[in-house]
This record gives structure tokens, C-alpha cells and sequence, in this order.
């Protein structure tokens, strides 16, 4: 994935293992979808940590702050963190 940033290690939220602890960097969500993920505190320098996958990788468990969070794997895919 070709980024503005220098940092290799870019990737998607989806593709992140479980314990692993990540920043925000990017939203590539509609603005609806943006919106209701930034409601949820997911926006740019957040600090998410990786829960669970749920069976199939169909939805995502994130840590936000105090906030557990389950997100859809399409959601998760438009959203691009950095491993910390």
C-alpha cells in the first residue's frame, strides 16, 4: 500500500493480530460511516488494541480508551493505523 507517510508500517485495521496495539492514521469512510466512527472516538492518533476476530474475520472487537468497540471487517478495512 503506497502512503504520504514514511512509516512501513501502514496497514489496515483488519489485517492487525489479536493484543496488537495500533494509532490511527487514516479514515477512508464515507462521511456518514466516518462520522459515526469518530461518535465511537476511532479517529486519527487514536490508540486502538486488537481484542478478538470473530470466527471468519467477519467482525473486529476493538479497545478504545475504556470502550469496547465491534466493528464490521469492511469497516475495519477502510481504516488505516500504524503499529506502535
Amino acid at each position: 500500500m503506497h502512503n504520504s507517510t514514511d512509516n512501513k508500517d501502514i496497514k489496515r485495521l483488519v489485517d492487525c493480530k489479536k493484543t496488537c496495539i495500533v494509532r490511527v492514521v487514516k479514515l477512508n469512510a464515507d462521511a456518514e460511516l466516518r462520522q459515526r466512527l469518530i461518535s465511537f472516538g476511532i479517529m486519527k492518533n487514536a490508540i486502538l488494541e486488537v481484542l478478538e476476530h470473530a470466527p471468519a474475520k467477519s467482525t473486529i472487537e476493538v479497545k478504545v480508551g475504556k470502550m469496547r468497540i465491534a466493528l464490521r471487517a469492511k469497516e475495519a478495512e477502510l481504516i488505516e493505523v500504524a503499529t506502535l
